[in-house]
């Protein structure tokens, strides 16, 4: 009788256990189940050079969302990126999307100005204005050999 009642216990502890990784994986790696605190919007870029999935949408200098997919369009020749934006936040047809930088060589994020002049962009709207990201490598190359002011 003592020891079902031990394994039992320790049954339950494992249990316990794998259910508190299973919720830390999904909180920390930032996975929804029902995918129903976010909606999606567009944006195309002539360059995506340093973006990947997951990285951070800010505004105003907050996270408000993560970058999604990354396309092609072949016939436009740029980038589609799908941007998931926390429900809550707005965001207007006028609304401008740049790719930056985190300090001079750091993780890359989309920068959005929320607008505030037009209508309000809908879930699968598309952000218009765009600013692709500025290649850091290619004006230290100029400046290091004094084509700045070419």
């Amino acid at each position: 009788m003592k020891k079902t009642y031990v394994n039992l216990v320790v049954g339950l502890f494992v249990l316990a256990g794998l259910v508190m990784i299973g919720y830390m994986t999904l909180s920390l790696g930032q996975v929804s189940l029902f995918g129903g605190d976010s909606y999606t919007l567009y944006t195309r870029f002539t360059s995506v050079s340093g973006l990947r999935t997951g990285n951070p949408v800010k505004m105003l200098g907050m996270e408000v969302g993560r970058v999604g997919k990354l396309s092609m369009d072949q016939d436009d020749l740029k980038a589609i990126v799908e941007i998931k934006i926390k429900k809550g936040i707005k965001v207007y047809d006028d609304a401008i999307a740049s790719i930056k930088t985190e300090g001079l060589i750091g993780d890359h994020y989309i920068s959005v100005d929320p607008g505030g002049g037009g209508t309000l962009l809908e879930a699968g709207g598309s952000i218009i204005e765009t600013q692709a990201p500025v290649d850091i490598y290619d004006l230290i190359g100029k400046y290091a050999f004094g084509e700045v002011g070419k």
